[in-house]
């Protein structure tokens, strides 16, 4: 009896053993571990999704990390009724830098944020059992390196110097105890993580998502010649920009109509090399999530430079606006049919009788018909279209105020390709026949004159109808052109700064004194450009980053240290442009 109940017991235990291993065995499909996640391509494709999240949230393009970029420029000044945005369309931002919870800190933030994500989905993809040459594995690769290439891109051109971090660490959201890289050093890695997502990505002729919102090869190509023009590489990117123009980055043409690039209702057109995806109202729910955190079921899915740009009357917050200089520039040349440029139509919301006798225009805003320019702030500045849906006949004002437009944001368009290869192309040879016609197309698309080479007798006098004309008026108030001062070295040439003042100066309440400065500035009559000092043409790293990291290094901006260029500055041409 002992040896059975031995025996039962023995049997019993085995029993017991084998169902602990059946039980040991089953895995939970609905709780993910590091251990298992990046294992299948799904997960990966959860992945990418969250590196295409980052960049839509507050410090990278919902608002500030967008929107510090065009108010140190020349085009857009604060017109807020309190001095939010002032420090950053100063260039002086000293004032904020011990302030922690700032938009000196988010930009760095939410763009770290972003490079983690990237550097996570490019760690699980080396790590998965993928075929290296399966179109999985090289579509999740190149989008985790174009989208940080992009992230380190604007960080470089904000800050100068941040920690450059390739390597995934899972156990905090970024490497704080990293040490500073230098500008070169970070753009380095942008050109090497670019031009390898030329090679791995489709274009946008594969169709399907490629050709609605998803990085390309044509995308990755169009910032690999952004990033070496900034660093003055101008035959590099002459070579790239040539490249897609002739087809081998996908098909890129200019839009019919240049309003398409900026309704809600006509998204991801041929024109687009590259934009960030939002969507429209009462589709991404209510909350506003400004933070990185932005992991709400209900979060809001829409861009806030609607209500930066508006003004009060339609629920806007009163907070940046056009210069005069860029109002007057538009409405400095007239097109073939003798009417105003009508990209002055989308870019602000102007009031011109010459609206009322074009095709499709009129003295229309948000389904408003207005005697006036519509104007924003204490010191009525003519409000900002861009990006918003002002010009669509949708609303009667502002929808919802907050992260709530659905307007997409176009950070690239095949009409910066062929300005800057005019650019480039002038810069190596001079003025051509070549950069001329590079240049009629945009201008054409708008209706104006074309330029006659025999105009311009030297690169000079070329660049500066490329630089204060061309660009202005194609590309005002869009993201880059405070990027484009810096490259451009103007701050630190005594001619060009004296212009930047001009063309910054507020002195809205005498519009037939644009680019006259004011005996001594003041809150009505402001030159911000008067307020910059060398090495402030960058973000200052906030106290906060500083102390929290001991191994990270300031830069320029809080050292106060001049960045001279180490090349000829173009000076300044009279008699072209707005001077």
């Amino acid at each position: 009896m002992k040896i059975q109940n031995i025996a039962l017991a023995g049997l019993v235990a085995l029993t017991g053993l084998a169902s602990c291993e059946d039980n040991l065995d089953i895995v939970n499909p609905n709780q993910q571990s590091t251990s298992d996640f990046g294992n299948k391509a799904t997960d990966l494709e959860e992945n990418v999704i969250a590196c295409y999240n980052r960049i839509r949230i507050e410090g990278t393009y919902a608002r500030v990390g967008y929107l510090l970029d065009v108010v140190a420029g020349d085009e857009v000044n604060s017109y807020s009724d309190n001095d939010w945005w002032r420090p950053y369309d100063y260039l002086n931002a000293s004032h904020v830098v011990t302030n922690d919870d700032s938009p000196l800190h988010w930009i760095l933030r939410d763009f770290s944020y972003t490079i983690k994500s990237c550097n996570q989905l490019l760690f699980y993809t080396e790590k998965s059992d993928l075929d290296r040459n399966s179109d999985t594995y090289k579509q999740a690769r190149g989008q985790g390196l174009f989208i940080r290439a992009l992230s380190y891109y604007e960080l470089a051109c904000y800050y100068q110097n941040v920690p450059l971090i390739t390597d995934y660490n899972a156990e905090t959201i970024f490497d704080l105890m990293s040490s500073t890289n230098t500008q070169d050093e970070v753009l380095d890695q942008v050109e090497k993580d670019l031009k390898e997502a030329m090679e791995l990505l489709p274009s946008r002729d594969k169709g399907g998502e490629w050709e609605c919102g998803r990085a390309t090869c044509g995308a990755a190509a169009g910032y690999y010649a952004r990033t070496l023009m900034f660093r003055h590489k101008y035959s590099e990117a002459l070579a790239v920009l040539k490249d897609i123009i002739d087809g081998k980055y996908g098909h890129y043409e200019l839009t019919a109509d240049y309003g398409d690039n900026f309704r809600s209702t006509i998204e991801n057109s041929p024109e687009s090399l590259w934009e960030v995806q939002f969507l429209d109202y009462g589709v991404g729910g209510s909350d506003m999530e400004w933070t990185a955190a932005n992991n709400s079921k209900s979060s809001t899915q829409g861009q806030a430079l609607e209500t930066v740009f508006g003004n009060g009357d339609i629920l806007g917050w009163n907070d940046l606006a056009a210069t005069p200089w860029l109002y007057q520039t538009f409405k400095s040349q007239r097109t073939i049919d003798g009417n105003v440029d009508p990209r002055l139509y989308w870019t602000l919301i102007s009031y011109e009788d010459d609206y009322n006798n074009m095709d499709g225009f009129a003295n229309m805003a948000y389904t408003v018909e207005y005697t006036r320019h519509v104007t924003t702030g204490k010191r009525m500045g003519i409000s900002v279209a861009k990006h918003t849906t002002a010009r669509e006949n949708l609303y009667d004002k502002i929808a919802a105020v907050g992260l709530s437009c659905g307007v997409n944001i176009r950070l690239m368009r095949y009409s910066d390709v062929l300005l800057r290869a005019a650019e480039c192309e002038n810069e190596i040879s001079g003025p051509t026949a070549q950069a001329i016609s590079w240049i009629n197309q945009v201008r054409s698309r708008a209706g104006l004159k074309e330029l006659q080479l025999s105009d311009f007798p030297t690169a000079d006098a070329l660049f500066e109808q490329i630089a204060n004309v061309e660009r202005p008026t194609e590309f005002g108030c869009e993201h880059g052109r405070m990027q484009d001062i810096i490259r451009w070295g103007w701050l630190y040439n005594d001619g060009r700064l004296a212009q930047l003042r001009k063309h910054a100066c507020t002195y809205w309440n005498d519009i037939t004194k644009v680019g006259v400065l004011p005996e001594s500035p003041s809150v009505a009559n402001d030159d911000p450009f008067v307020h910059w000092s060398p090495g402030h043409e960058y973000l200052p790293i906030t106290t906060y980053n500083l102390n929290t990291n001991p191994n990270l290094k300031g830069n320029s901006a809080n050292s106060g240290t001049a960045n001279t260029p180490n090349f000829n500055v173009h000076p300044v041409v009279e008699g072209i442009g707005v001077q």
